[in-house]
């Protein structure tokens, strides 16, 4: 019965692989596998280029859409699981065998770097209920009373750096799940040359202390000394006078809607409610023959005063598709929520906090990669100099808090140096030297349950404050909701002096200080 069981299956199947816990798939192509019946039992071979498979199939324990599931003798009598999957429909068996694949390497890991300890759990299995990710594998390590926690990132990870938002989340779920327990360590395995961004951000965080490793396409995996992180490599351009624009832009400046952005280079952009449609180069950003003035949405040509009408059509049109009252159907009403909101929060600022200066409200400043992490960066000031870093997202977003962070830390590390000052950011305003605070900006709906978990793991020094919007935030921004993070407050294993008590952590102590 099961070999006629896994020959109709695999009749059946556009792609069929072999797949096993930490193996690749194998493709059962014709002549590259078979299914022999023999006295001891049924036995499935099949082999590739770089390796080949011989398991005994003790039973056939199901089959579900794609994939036949089954129990299988490895060498040596060991009982195991594997399964066959089409992967024609099923390329999520792929996506399985890689994470199941890694599980086993990230074992390994742990076993040379934790020696004396005992795995006690560890899985790539999603746990919605505790906002636990599949994507990345993590594990509980035990030795007598002391616990620690770890959790990894594979080579072929598409948000390595968010390997620390899980790990926080997994830790503090083991800590609920087990408050009579010491559990003192996380353990972030990453892949070798992304492990920066996870060095920067555990340098601000408390309550745990950090082991990070870096590992590579061949084996092994090195321990990374945090004392080497904390410089940035951005830098605070000089701030130049605003291009001035034409006379026969005036009327486009003049429909409900439209505002006009400084640029950091000096340049303009030309907007409604978030969405550009007509940017001004500064003279310096332009090639000999550039046009300086661009328009349109998705292809941009130059603008002259021969086509002003063609300009300020567009801005009619945008006005009415991006307003509250529009269809929210409509693509131009869906597009760039967080620039749309950006929009709202530089013309009432003061609805966050009645404290922060209404100008200069400056985005990007320094200038990073921010485009690769969906949230838009705003950096303002207080009336009495303390600056302001201000994140919005208008979707919930597990990994806010650290994305936040790293604005935070950069623009504290500028401020240290002086660097706004020197750069004519703030004129009139001198800065105050204290950390700048930092706000979080969503609909209130929209913060994801687990970010207060992870602000509880911010160190001490870092002012947040979580700011929910109302849902009618399109038609005016109004608070909903505030909070105020009591940061650092996870920490309470720390000595008066900063430093964490030695519980004889299994590969190196080491100190986490605030950058």
């Amino acid at each position: 019965e099961d070999v006629q069981a896994i020959e109709g299956f695999i009749r059946a199947c556009r792609e069929p692989a072999f797949i096993e816990p930490g193996e690749d798939p194998i493709p059962l192509a014709s002549g590259a596998f078979a299914i022999d019946r023999t006295s001891r039992g049924t036995y499935l071979q099949c082999w590739s280029e770089r390796k080949s498979f011989n398991r005994r199939v003790l039973s056939v324990e199901h089959e579900s859409r794609g994939k036949l599931h089954l129990v299988t003798e490895r060498f040596g009598k060991r009982v195991g699981t594997a399964w066959i999957a089409d992967l024609a429909i099923r390329a999520d068996a792929v996506r399985e065998g890689r994470r199941l694949k890694f599980r086993e390497q990230f074992r390994r890991f742990l076993s040379r770097q934790f020696t004396g300890w005992t795995i006690a759990e560890i899985s790539t299995g999603a746990d919605l209920e505790h906002s636990l990710s599949p994507a990345y594998t993590r594990a509980m390590l035990t030795r007598g009373s002391s616990v620690a926690a770890a959790i990894g990132a594979p080579l072929d990870s598409k948000d390595p750096h968010g390997a620390l938002t899980f790990g926080l989340i997994w830790l503090d779920y083991l800590r609920k799940r087990m408050p009579e327990r010491y559990i003192e360590t996380l353990t972030i395995l990453v892949p070798s040359g992304m492990e920066r961004v996870t060095c920067d951000r555990v340098r601000h965080l408390r309550g745990v202390q950090f082991q990070v490793f870096a590992h590579g396409d061949e084996g092994g995996e090195c321990l990374l000394d945090l004392a080497d992180y904390g410089n940035f490599t951005t830098r605070v351009e000089p701030c130049r006078s605003m291009t001035p624009y034409p006379s026969w832009l005036a009327p486009v400046l003049q429909v409900p809607g439209v505002e006009a952005i400084a640029r950091p280079d000096g340049g303009l952009s030309i907007r409604v409610r978030g969405l550009e449609f007509v940017h001004i180069s500064s003279g310096s950003a332009l090639s000999p023959n550039e046009s300086p003035i661009r328009f349109g949405i998705d292809r941009r040509k130059p603008a002259s005063e021969r086509n002003a009408n063609e300009v300020l059509s567009l801005a009619r049109h945008l006005a009415a598709a991006r307003n509250a009252g529009s269809p929210r159907t409509s693509p131009l009403f869906r597009r760039y929520p967080e620039a749309w909101l950006e929009s709202q929060v530089r013309a009432s600022i003061d609805e966050i906090d009645a404290e922060l200066a209404p100008s200069p409200v400056y985005g990007q400043v320094p200038a990073f990669a921010a485009a690769e992490r969906g949230l838009i960066d705003l950096l303002a000031a207080d009336r009495y100099g303390r600056l302001a870093v201000i994140e919005l997202k208008a979707s919930a977003d597990i990994h806010l808090p650290l994305q936040a962070l790293d604005y935070w830390m950069r623009v504290k590390w500028h401020l240290e140096r002086g660097e706004f000052a020197r750069s004519g950011h703030f004129p009139g305003l001198p800065l105050r030297s204290d950390p700048p605070k930092l706000y979080l900006l969503a609909p209130a709906l929209e913060f994801h349950p687990a970010n207060e978990t992870v602000l509880r793991y911010f160190a001490s020094g870092i002012q947040v404050e979580r700011v929910g919007l109302s849902l009618e935030w399109r038609q005016r921004l109004k608070v909903a909701s505030r909070s105020a993070e009591s940061a650092g407050s996870q920490s309470r294993n720390y000595t008066q002096h900063g430093f964490w008590r030695s519980q004889g952590n299994p590969a190196r102590d080491l100190e986490s200080e605030s950058g």
